[in-house]
């Protein structure tokens, strides 16, 4: 446990991070897998409008640097290829 006052106040500052890091990392994973599940099913619309949300989730945590920009670039390029490949079926 911390000592003095300013470990006591960074402890409670880490705490508050953290819930909201694993709270906006959580979503964005939602989103993410639901392009996925959206592809895998078929549903070549409902997967188009699920990617700009989920586009939208993920340069919104790599400005916020919840994760690594070129990981959020990756993650878009790839669930763009994986809808385009699916709606071309």
């Amino acid at each position: 446990m911390p000592n003095s006052v300013s470990a006591k106040k960074s402890l409670r500052q880490n705490l508050r991070r953290r819930a909201r890091n694993r709270s906006q990392r959580s979503s964005l994973r939602t989103a993410v897998k639901k392009v996925r599940l959206a592809v895998a099913a078929g549903e070549a619309e409902e997967a188009r409008k699920l990617l700009r949300a989920a586009t939208k989730r993920l340069d919104q945590a790599a400005t916020k640097k919840l994760i690594h920009k070129n990981k959020a670039a990756r993650t878009k390029s790839r669930l763009a290829r994986l809808v385009n490949a699916g709606s071309a079926e």
